[in-house]
């Protein structure tokens, strides 16, 4: 299962309607609104399992208002495609600590974390630590 889902976050496509990217090993043009810290993360079909759009909607807006309420302003964004295109948030100004609190609290297998154009995609337990951390760039222009 680990191997399905790492191919199914290296193979989708993240960000804005308006400006997507893939994680890629090699540099290219990043988004452009990847400056400083930012994260990107979703509250739907936790532990990889699909639920219903209301359960996801619930969760999607549940997280929402917790990021807000942190004094953040974040971009709508989405994930994936097709039946895994799962609505998302990119958080400006996001800290690791706070993204991975926030994948763990909605049951995420991982979040993405960068600076600038370098990304990680950071693998959470099931105790919501942090299990593991590659390093991408992000790389717009796909999707």
């Amino acid at each position: 299962m680990k191997e399905e889902l790492r191919a199914a976050f290296l193979g989708a496509t993240y960000g804005t309607a308006r400006e997507r990217f893939q994680l890629s090993p090699t540099r290219g043009v990043p988004p452009s609104w990847a400056r400083g810290t930012w994260a990107t993360v979703t509250a739907w079909n936790p532990g990889a399992r699909q639920l219903s759009a209301e359960a996801n909607v619930r969760a999607g807006a549940a997280l929402l208002a917790e990021v807000q309420a942190g004094g953040f302003s974040p971009l709508p964004a989405h994930n994936g495609a097709g039946a895994w295109r799962e609505e998302a948030l990119i958080i400006p100004g996001a800290r690791l600590r706070q993204a991975a609190n926030w994948g763990s609290a909605y049951g995420q297998a991982a979040v993405l974390w960068g600076t600038g154009a370098r990304v990680a995609l950071v693998w959470l337990d099931s105790e919501g630590k942090v299990s593991g951390v590659e390093r991408f760039w992000a790389v717009r222009g796909v999707g």
